[in-house]
């Protein structure tokens, strides 16, 4: 690893969720997220494993912390939000990760968001029943 930047920080976003994601250097492979353990804050395997997706695709699993700060959305937006984060923060690690990193699809920002309701309709699509008489 480089020593471009102490402790790399990134922001990550995925619909309405938005993380600010921070590398420590050297550690253990300890993941925290909003001051609580990762298996705490999520309690579904697959959002852990979408959050360590990318510290696997780069082989730094278990060498580096990670503290994250999440806001906004549901779990599964947090997830996305911190993995975006996190993918982002390890370009400033070392530069040389782009490529693997790009290649998987966790640079790019997931922007899709819920779609607004509609004033005199029940929801977004969703109409009132027809009814012809």
């Amino acid at each position: 690893m480089s020593d471009a930047k102490k402790n790399p920080e990134a922001t990550g976003k995925r619909k309405n969720a938005s993380a600010r994601v921070r590398i420590l250097r050297n550690g253990t492979g300890h993941i925290q997220v909003n001051h609580r353990e990762v298996d705490e804050y999520f309690r579904r395997p697959t959002l852990r494993m979408i959050i360590e997706q990318p510290l696997r695709l780069v082989n730094l699993f278990g060498q580096v912390d990670i503290q994250a700060f999440v806001k906004g959305g549901g779990l599964a937006g947090q997830a996305g939000a911190i993995k975006h984060g996190l993918s982002r923060a390890l370009l400033q690690v070392e530069a040389g990760m782009r490529a693997p990193l790009k290649r998987a699809g966790f640079l790019t920002r997931d922007s899709r968001k819920t779609e607004r309701k509609k004033y005199g309709q029940p929801g977004a699509r969703k109409r009132f029943q027809y009814s012809k008489r």
